[in-house]
């Protein structure tokens, strides 16, 4: 039987008071965007490259590159995900925001794409680029099995059974620059989709997996 996160969007901790205020906005800012937006918001204020070590090491990722920080985020327990800044993943970078409204860039690696899948059931959201802080998927800490091959060639990927993450997401490093057939099994049910991870707009977040 499979478990289900109750979900509003991205946003899917129940809170009250000031934090649920601050989590709400800063997903306005950066979380689950439905359309391609990689462009800095109005408000926020680009964190200088020599001030970028100690920003990082205010948010808990010191000394960390793009990868290392997304597989931080991506294990955190979803209660333990932080609400004071968001983490969204846009095909070439990593964007850091502060509720402050203070940003910051990491690169992503220029041979690797990062895709994040949301296989469910019942209910699902709208997203484009993903928020490893607060975009909530259905199924959460579920067995899915998983195959990912190169549409061109045939060549698998990835072709293993993995644990949903805290937030219902399945977390995957593929080639840049190919298309991406994708098979998501869970409980008898099947998702597909086909994928680019070519270029700087793309989406990094799937969500319309309905298993069936």
């Amino acid at each position: 039987m499979f478990r289900t996160l109750v979900t509003n969007r991205c946003i899917g901790r129940r809170m009250v008071g000031p934090a649920a205020v601050a989590v709400v906005a800063l997903a306005a800012l950066t979380a689950c965007s439905s359309a391609p937006d990689p462009a800095v918001n109005g408000g926020q204020t680009v964190v200088d490259a020599a001030q970028t070590g100690d920003f990082l090491a205010e948010l808990g990722l010191e000394g960390l590159d793009a990868k290392q920080a997304i597989d931080k985020l991506d294990h955190l327990p979803t209660e333990q995900r932080p609400s004071e800044f968001t983490a969204q993943v846009q095909p070439s970078q990593l964007v850091l925001t502060h509720q402050s409204g203070r940003t910051a860039w990491l690169p992503m690696p220029k041979d690797q794409y990062y895709l994040s899948a949301a296989p469910y059931v019942n209910q699902t959201h709208s997203c484009h680029f993903h928020s490893l802080t607060t975009c909530l998927g259905e199924l959460y800490g579920e067995e899915v099995k998983v195959k990912a091959s190169n549409a061109e060639t045939g060549e698998v990927l990835v072709n293993k059974s993995v644990e949903t993450f805290g937030n219902g997401f399945i977390g995957l490093w593929v080639p840049r620059g190919i298309t991406v057939d994708l098979e998501f099994t869970y409980e008898g049910k099947t998702a597909k989709s086909t994928v680019s991870t070519a270029g700087d707009t793309n989406a990094t977040c799937l969500t319309q997996l309905r298993l069936v």
